[in-house]
């Protein structure tokens, strides 16, 4: 399969949001606006691709009556990789992700990834379905943060888009 295929559906036509609606419950929970939403994509983007990339390297010696273990495991580095940094550089928005940041590792989408793709393919495919599955997240996951600010806070990356004056839905 061609690498513009695999990007394109796994942004578009397998999007884990929007079309296979999985992992929804971390997604309702750090949509609240745009960065959360940003900070959430981008690291459910790096998880899926380091973790597709160690699964499609190592697939053949891992045995297939235990993969699922072995894969939280590979899931649940990268995600530990990712709270650190976030703790050491970025700690308010590693606040705001609060739990939901270590649910990563039993997030459905990454861990369907890693089943349905990069266990059965090579390297590369398995790191452009990596992207394009973070990409279409990250897309969904924005989109809904930015609905959530703007419609219940009035603001779009802080800045006040519908003023006070204005009624706001749901107030």
């Amino acid at each position: 399969m061609k690498l513009s295929k695999i990007l394109s559906n796994a942004i578009f036509k397998q999007n884990p949001i929007f079309v296979q609606l999985i992992g929804l419950c971390s997604v309702l929970a750090v949509t609240t606006n745009v960065v959360n939403s940003l900070s959430m994509g981008v690291a459910v983007t790096f998880v899926l691709i380091m973790s597709n990339a160690v699964i499609s390297i190592f697939r053949k010696v891992i045995p297939k009556n235990i993969r699922i273990p072995i894969f939280i495991v590979i899931i649940a580095t990268f995600v530990t990789l990712v709270e650190m940094i976030l703790q050491a550089f970025a700690l308010p928005i590693y606040n705001a992700l609060g739990i939901f940041l270590p649910l990563i590792v039993v997030n459905c989408c990454i861990l369907g990834r890693a089943e349905g793709f990069a266990y059965d393919n090579k390297l590369i495919p398995s790191l452009v379905d990596g992207l394009g599955t973070g990409i279409g997240y990250t897309i969904s996951v924005l989109m809904m943060g930015a609905v959530r600010e703007l419609l219940g806070a009035g603001t779009l990356l802080g800045m006040t888009i519908i003023p006070e004056s204005i009624p706001k839905i749901g107030v």
